[in-house]
């Protein structure tokens, strides 16, 4: 019995120096490895986050859904050839499992090709920040152009709400172009009709006091980054010459500004009696209508 023990003993002794403390290092390192990509991963993460604003919570999504993915990922990579390298190390043959991987990755690159380039676009468009929830946008895909705001974002795919209320759901690998309209600033384009018996001098210095009237509103005050002032004129019509007018807003609310600008304007030429030409009765409205 003792002589059985001990040669099993030393049969475990032979295993554990021939391969168990190859094993084991493997383990160790990649348990190493591990803690280390998820210590890169979250000094990424408060990278992403940035400072404190008005959009952290959107900042925060944005940084948890890309984390996730790298750590996700960057584990399932680890494991993957530290299991692989344990296998090597017990002498399983590992030709014909990765020739059967290859095989099968294959079959499933050819299915999910398109579910993968959705994620990868929707992993750029992430860390690139080109658009977040909330954001009012305009997309190219390859079907058609599509527009609203950004209800949803995840790595395969975009929900749109028109102004409508129509949902359009894009895969983000179809996107082509996206043009951003909740960034920085936008500017609100008014063009006012006016005749050419018009003195255009007049014109603007009514407009000038009630614009300045208007930067006073308390209203308007948060909406309204820089004007409106009176560009000048920008087209000589048919049926009058075209004042254009502008103003920096808020990207949320520069449909909001032109209302008003048109609003005010018409009622403002009014009280002066400036008159506003319009087409004769049954003929075709031109482009533009003025105020």
């Amino acid at each position: 019995m003792e002589e059985f023990l001990s040669a099993r003993s030393m049969t475990f002794q032979e295993w554990m120096s021939a391969h168990g403390i190859a094993i084991l290092a493997i383990l160790i390192v990649a348990i190493a490895v591990t803690l280390l990509a998820r210590l890169l991963v979250r000094r990424f993460q408060r990278k992403l986050e940035g400072s404190p604003s008005v959009t952290q919570v959107l900042n925060l999504q944005r940084a948890t859904t890309l984390t996730h993915a790298l750590s996700a990922t960057t584990i399932v990579v680890i494991w993957t050839l530290a299991a692989l390298l344990i296998l090597d190390e017990l002498s399983v043959n590992l030709a014909p499992l990765l020739a059967s991987a290859g095989v099968a990755g294959v079959a499933l690159g050819f299915g999910a090709q398109s579910v993968v380039r959705d994620t990868l676009a929707g992993f750029f468009i992430l860390l690139e920040n080109q658009y977040g929830v909330g954001d009012v946008v305009e997309m190219q895909t390859t079907a058609s152009p599509v527009s609203g705001r950004v209800e949803a974002l995840t790595l395969r795919v975009t929900s749109l709400r028109a102004f409508d209320g129509t949902v359009h759901i894009v895969p983000n690998g179809n996107i082509q172009v996206v043009s951003n309209k909740s960034r920085g600033w936008a500017r609100a384009i008014v063009d006012v009709r006016v005749g050419y018996d018009q003195a255009v001098n007049e014109v603007r210095d009514v407009l000038d006091d009630l614009f300045d009237e208007m930067r006073r509103d308390p209203d308007l005050y948060d909406w309204v980054r820089d004007g409106p002032s009176v560009l000048g004129i920008e087209r000589m019509a048919d049926l009058g010459q075209e004042i254009r007018i502008i103003a920096e807003t808020r990207p949320s609310k520069r449909l909001e500004v032109e209302r008003a600008l048109r609003e005010r304007i018409a009622k403002r030429l009014a009280e002066r009696g400036i008159r506003v030409p319009v087409p004769p009765a049954g003929s075709a409205p031109s482009d533009n209508a003025g105020a």
